[in-house]
């Protein structure tokens, strides 16, 4: 059963956020300089950094989600920018990604790797789908520190609970938790980026 309530987001947090992706798309391309080939946008929610990053590129894009709900207001939303030609969806799990080997030149996510259940699974499967020279730009953040600031203000204007509840998600040391999975998992070629938030770059 899909709980995903994707209108009742897109009206509150989405729009809340909605500054943070395109600066958080800019931040992406300027990291892994790509602009062409094909781009998955995992746990894509309504599609929000997926679309800005469709916007500043000539990339396909696909928005993958394991949510039904999701990617119905996703389609929607990429038929209001006009961006059908270039954009589609995908529905799975990032444990079992149903695409061939070697076939993403860029994986892109934000938010999505705190609900992963098992994480090195999730890397291992993301690294299996880029393609030679891809690159995977997978995290958490707000684009800036102002962003920031100004979201976690806005939070506790609206008694907003979510940091309490991303603490139950994550638990302590959650970034040293992300590396032990990176290196269960084998990722050759990995770095981490502090820019706006909590970001691993992959490159295969």
């Amino acid at each position: 059963m899909d709980k995903f309530d994707a209108n009742d987001y897109d009206q509150s947090t989405g729009k809340l956020f909605a500054p943070i992706y395109p600066v958080i798309a800019e931040q992406i391309l300027n990291k892994t300089g790509k602009t062409k080939g094909k781009c998955l946008d995992i746990g894509t929610g309504p599609g929000y950094l997926g679309i800005a990053f469709a916007k500043i590129t000539e990339m396909d894009v696909c928005l993958f989600d394991i949510s039904e709900n999701a990617l119905s207001l996703a389609t929607k939303k990429i038929a209001e920018e006009g961006l059908e030609d270039r954009m589609q969806t995908l529905q799975g799990d990032v444990h079992n990604i149903p695409l061939n080997d070697s076939v993403v030149d860029l994986v892109i996510s934000r938010g999505s790797f705190i609900f992963w259940k098992d994480k090195p699974k999730a890397f291992t499967e993301i690294y299996r789908i880029l393609a030679p020279g891809g690159f995977a730009y997978v995290g958490g953040g707000f684009g800036t520190d102002e962003l920031r600031a100004e979201i976690e203000q806005k939070r506790k204007e609206n008694n907003d609970s979510w940091e309490e509840r991303k603490k139950k998600l994550t638990g302590d040391n959650f970034g040293e938790k992300i590396v032990e999975a990176l290196m269960v998992a084998n990722i050759p070629d990995f770095k981490i980026s502090m820019q706006g938030g909590f970001w691993v770059i992959m490159r295969k």
